[in-house]
């Protein structure tokens, strides 16, 4: 597959879009060796120690952050969970919270040992909850983004644009050309300008030896009858409820993967729980408003 494209030559874009300065800090791709066949793609920003950690939500890749990064202006680390970005794929196509944490956990030691804060959203929030409530030592704060474990309850139904680009997860694993994969993504993505759907979608997608494109996530196609269904959260409701450090919740406005009830749940769990709404953002906070989010972040974890 092709990917002949410099994935940070876009930032000025992510720069000039939400008026931020076009001097960036240094910024590399790294990796992290899990085993023999598994690794850990991340994207280090900066040369200090590492004060934030990122982690991404289901479908979406380390590149999601970049706005919220340039912003907030801290050395940081923004991880490509397994089966996502330039990540390993797991031969059981399993991709939950739990092994998740894990492979985090693993990375955080070496890398980010004393952050002060990990902020996740979504699939990256649920891996947040297992890892904060398992490792509170790597995890000082927990920013919780748009997710509790109530997420995925068969009961809920969303229509296809309450859902929004998240609908694309189970969508089409190919497309004919870059254009039309673009093009459905920006259609369910109304908060964002186009030019940065498109860029999203850039460091999502690679071209394959037939000229089509798919997805960079490995969330398509069957798993092993003996496999785990990862998909169901609920028994995260624990982990919750054993979270010890500092945690915030943020919450879409515009999004209904969280509900008011989720909310009254974990405050219930977690009474010391912070809860933020910011208005105008969808599921995907970071990439709708990241400057109201940066600001929360700076707010919570640095004053």
């Amino acid at each position: 597959m092709a990917d002949d494209y410099d994935e940070f030559s876009l930032l000025p874009e992510n720069a000039e879009e939400w008026g931020l300065p076009s001097t960036f800090p240094p910024v590399r791709r790294q990796v992290h060796h899990l085993s023999a066949d598994q690794d850990l793609s991340y994207i280090r920003w900066g040369t200090d120690e590492p004060e934030v950690v990122f982690l991404h939500g289901g479908g979406q890749n380390a590149h999601t952050w970049d706005t919220v990064v340039l912003a907030l202006g801290r050395p940081a680390v923004a991880i490509d969970l397994p089966g996502h970005g330039h990540s390993s794929r797991r031969p059981d196509r399993n991709y939950g919270p739990w092994l998740n944490a894990e492979a985090v956990a693993s990375l955080l030691a070496a890398a980010a040992p004393s952050a002060a804060v990990v902020v996740g959203m979504s699939l990256g929030g649920a891996t947040l909850i297992r890892l904060a409530a398992t490792e509170p030592a790597l995890c000082q704060r927990a920013v919780i983004v748009d997710v509790t474990p109530q997420v995925n309850d068969p009961s809920r139904s969303m229509t296809t644009l309450e859902r929004g680009s998240v609908a694309l997860i189970g969508g089409p694993p190919t497309y004919p050309t870059f254009v039309a994969m673009a093009d459905a993504t920006i259609a369910l993505s109304p908060n964002r300008p186009a030019s940065a759907v498109r860029r999203g979608v850039r460091h999502n997608a690679c071209q394959q030896d037939d000229g089509s494109w798919t997805w960079r996530y490995d969330l398509f196609g069957p798993r092993r009858d003996s496999s785990t269904d990862w998909s169901d959260f609920t028994s995260l409701w624990e982990d919750v409820s054993a979270i010890t450090v500092p945690a915030m919740l943020v919450r879409g406005g515009s999004s209904k993967f969280v509900l008011d009830e989720d909310e009254t749940e974990m405050r219930r769990r977690l009474p010391g729980l912070r809860v933020e709404v910011v208005e105008g953002a969808g599921h995907a906070v970071q990439s709708d408003r990241p400057l109201d989010l940066v600001a929360l972040i700076e707010d919570f974890a640095f004053r």
